[in-house]
């Protein structure tokens, strides 16, 4: 799937994408797609490779290195975003995250299941509380990232944590679809199987049908098209 190199409708406008520290991580090329379509992308990550991928981007990327379920940090950062983007925002994009087998309930490992809900859901509910203002003020919309284990029928067996983290990203986003549509704002989510990221390879090796990352920002980018501006609340599958 294409992904388009520039959209009229994000030209010269801010995002804010989360997960995007690591190289080989599916928000890597999400950033870059969306600076190509001509955003001026503001990247959120805890990890300090951040600044190497804002570098890599180029002047259309500010790099933010913070803990991203601290509110009164995100807030803080929230302000800094505020003053550059004019307080408005075209999109929130919730990407980090990460995976992690807790294996059968019964004899589950408490850390994995707290850092499953850390890194999934407390990050997607503590940067979309604190930029809200920005997207209403734009009249813009917030994606989510959900997971085919989440949704009916999923395979979850041994990812209790990973599975009930991200089927609370699910419930976060539509939460938001239906609190902030009288304010113009939209949220929907991509679920995904697994993508071809560098820690899903080396973790799972290379037999899977995995979605490629370029993809995945299609996806997200199809989701802030103007079609998309009567969509909210949607749960939309890759497969």
């Amino acid at each position: 799937m294409p992904v388009p190199a520039r959209d009229a409708a994000l030209g010269g406008r801010h995002v804010v994408i989360t997960g995007v520290g690591r190289p080989g991580q599916a928000g890597e090329v999400v950033a870059q797609a969306f600076a190509a379509a001509g955003a001026h992308v503001h990247l959120l990550d805890r990890d300090p490779g951040i600044a190497g991928r804002a570098a890599d981007i180029g002047e259309a990327a500010t790099p933010y290195q913070l803990d991203l379920t601290d509110l009164d940090t995100v807030q803080q950062v929230a302000t800094q975003v505020s003053a550059a983007s004019d307080g408005r925002l075209a999109a929130v994009l919730n990407i980090a995250g990460g995976f992690a087998m807790s294996g059968p309930l019964a004899g589950s490992d408490p850390v994995i299941w707290h850092r499953m809900v850390a890194i999934n859901l407390t990050t997607a509910y503590v940067v979309t509380r604190a930029f809200l203002p920005l997207v209403r003020a734009a009249g813009g919309t917030v994606l989510f990232v959900g997971s085919q284990a989440a949704l009916p029928g999923g395979k979850s067996a041994g990812m209790a944590a990973y599975a009930a983290a991200k089927a609370g990203v699910i419930s976060l986003m539509r939460s938001v679809a239906q609190e902030e549509l009288a304010h113009g704002v939209t949220a929907n989510a991509v679920a995904p199987s697994a993508i071809r990221t560098a820690a899903n390879l080396d973790a799972m090796g290379d037999r899977f049908k995995y979605v490629e990352r370029e993809e995945f920002a299609a996806a997200l980018l199809q989701l802030c098209a103007p079609s998309a501006r009567r969509m909210t609340g949607q749960v939309i599958e890759l497969g």
